[in-house]
């Protein structure tokens, strides 16, 4: 019977949050062609399509979103005062 051989064992290293690991291949990455479409520091959410339709564009969901945060910041102001 052969006995079986050991075989070398690649060292695992913890990697920082930041540190790009040897096993990525970026080699073949493009830069992203929509980026421009984005202005600097917006967030990107998706809407599901019932709500979308609701909404036909982002003026009017940014809006939207205004008059509800007007609602709970008078809504959480409220709590605080009456604790």
């Amino acid at each position: 019977m052969k006995k079986k051989t050991k075989t070398k064992q690649a060292r695992v290293r913890s990697a920082s949050a930041d540190e790009v690991l040897p096993e990525y291949d970026f080699s073949r990455s493009r830069p992203n062609k929509y980026a421009s479409r984005f202005q600097v520091g917006s967030a990107v959410v998706v809407l599901d399509p019932d709500i979308a339709a609701i909404f036909p564009s982002a003026t009017e969901v940014n809006e939207a979103l205004r008059a509800l945060a007007g609602v709970i910041r008078r809504s959480r102001s409220r709590r605080v005062k009456a604790s």
